[in-house]
């Protein structure tokens, strides 16, 4: 099966993109690992992806569009896929679906993971790091054992300016702006699915799962 993922930051697209990958035994395709693949593989997409980064730039969605028709046109993804960071414009989409008929498939769903935006603040305002072993905690979710102290080293846990209230507020309403387009897009295509993901990680792989069991 073809899906693409999506979701803001903190809404754990990572956790569920590796359950549905062993389930249903498709590669889990990042923007990152094709872009890193083409350039260890030098391939001439790689090569300019490369320059590009290399300058501190953004790659071309000519360049990016490229290295995607590569990536999806392998073997490992006959029996589908799960694009996760791609796309990321209505441009970039519309250049997938022409992708896909030059391949003879199409898309299966976009998954959706929706989360109340307090929630998200709630989760990613909550990670506590320690400045001098680099370890990560989590307020709620994995808290330290004495309360503000590092477990290793007993340092002041700190939490980063990234990780403050306003400035993931700020993160998720960038996000919320870049992906609404993209995410109406897909539902006008009758792909997208919405997924809640306010509820335990197994619970919310087990409504994935519902969804896709009738494509296995």
């Amino acid at each position: 099966m073809n899906l693409i993922l999506m979701g803001p930051p903190g809404a754990g697209k990572g956790t569920q993109a590796e359950k549905i990958v062993e389930k249903y035994e498709i590669p889990h395709i990042s923007t990152g690992d094709m872009f890193r693949s083409a350039i260890k593989e030098g391939t001439q997409l790689g090569k300019e992806a490369k320059s590009y980064m290399d300058a501190g730039e953004l790659v071309p969605d000519e360049v990016t569009i490229g290295i995607v028709r590569e990536r999806l046109d392998k073997n490992d993804c006959k029996n589908g896929f799960l694009l996760d960071g791609f796309p990321r414009t209505t441009t970039q989409a519309e250049a997938l679906e022409t992708i896909l008929s030059d391949l003879g498939t199409t898309l299966d769903y976009v998954l959706s993971i929706d989360v109340d935006t307090e929630q998200l603040v709630e989760r990613l305002t909550g990670r506590r790091v320690c400045p001098t072993c680099g370890a990560t905690y989590h307020v709620q979710y994995n808290p330290p054992k004495e309360e503000g102290k590092c477990n290793h080293d007993g340092a002041e846990l700190i939490q980063r300016d990234d990780d403050k209230p306003a400035t993931v507020r700020k993160r998720l309403e960038v996000s919320l702006e870049k992906t609404m387009p993209l995410l109406d897009f897909y539902k006008d295509k009758g792909y997208l699915v919405s997924i809640n993901g306010d509820q335990e990680i197994d619970q919310v792989f087990s409504d994935i799962d519902r969804k896709l069991g009738g494509l296995a």
